[in-house]
């Protein structure tokens, strides 16, 4: 899935991610020369603790790989989040895929890099059951087998609180979760429910449409 960049077209593409600017009022998306930008909202468990919660999202197609840049902040200082695609912005969620982490400065700001395929073909398949891992057995154990289903196309994100502990210092629920590495989580905070269901922001985004 991570692809070497080896063009310098890809590499000019990248290098237009660098700077992050201050996040302001925008709408939900917008497509550019480079890709497409959209911001995410606060949710709705997160609205009384972090109202202010913004994120605001670039993505870069860069030939055979995506790449993602999401800046943060009214977010609590020096903690950490979890940031994962979904099928679908809040609960159930649907298939959600660990995109990586996102870890904030003393003044509730971060930012993230994240290179894999974040486009219209983004999608998760099961063509058959297979014996699976048992690693973590703690709130939300592991499951053994998985179900098969057909290609699920994954157009939506959100982050979550790491810990439980982190969300209910923020004033925040501490309900259990299991979105992070070891599947407790605490809720989530940001996600793309600006956008419908089944038009989530990186349904926009199609490398091999014609250009305008």
């Amino acid at each position: 899935m991570f692809t070497k960049l080896n063009s310098f077209a890809a590499a000019a593409a990248m290098c237009t991610v660098l700077g992050i600017a201050p996040l302001s009022a925008a709408p939900d998306s917008h497509d550019d020369e480079d890709g497409l930008a959209f911001t995410m909202t606060v949710s709705a468990g997160a609205k009384t603790c972090l109202p202010n919660a913004t994120a605001k999202v670039k993505v870069t197609n860069a030939g055979p790989v995506d790449i993602m840049e999401v800046t943060v902040q009214g977010l609590p200082p020096k903690t950490e989040f979890d940031f994962f695609v979904l099928q679908v912005p809040k609960a159930p969620f649907g298939v959600a895929w660990y995109q990586g982490d996102i870890e904030t400065d003393k003044n509730g700001r971060g930012s993230q890099r994240f290179i894999g395929r974040f486009n219209i073909e983004t999608f998760a398949v099961a063509p058959g059951s297979a014996p699976a891992p048992a690693v973590f057995s703690g709130p939300f154990p592991n499951a053994t087998v998985n179900p098969s289903f057909n290609p699920i196309q994954m157009y939506h994100l959100g982050l979550w609180f790491n810990s439980p502990q982190d969300a209910s210092a923020a004033g925040c629920a501490a309900t259990v979760t299991p979105f992070n590495g070891e599947h407790n989580a605490g809720i989530q905070v940001l996600n793309t429910a600006n956008f419908a269901d089944d038009q989530g922001p990186l349904r926009k985004l199609n490398p091999s449409a014609p250009k305008k």
